[in-house]
């Protein structure tokens, strides 16, 4: 009879999560359905926070674009130099 108290109790509980990116922190839940069900919708939910999260932090807005046009020859980036291959000697 435990068992069936214990069994019901766990189908009625919910999936929580915290997402802490940085000094922001997310709260997650999720309450309907069984447990699969809330699992995928925390999962698409923590993918939303995160995409948005990245989208926000990713571009910098203090940093000005460099000119390319003002760049010379000398300024770009040089070819890496190779050394010339020595060839194998066959007896």
């Amino acid at each position: 009879m435990e068992d069936q108290a214990a069994t019901a109790a766990n189908l009625d509980s919910r999936v929580k999560a915290s997402l802490v990116l940085g000094a922001e922190s997310f709260a997650i839940s999720s309450e309907s359905g069984i447990l699969s069900e809330q699992l995928a919708a925390m999962k698409e939910k923590s993918m939303e926070i995160l995409k948005g999260y990245i989208t926000k932090h990713n571009a910098p807005t203090d940093v000005p674009d460099e000119s390319i046009e003002g760049l010379s020859d000398d300024e770009g980036e040089a070819p890496p130099n190779n050394p010339p291959k020595k060839s194998k000697k066959h007896k």
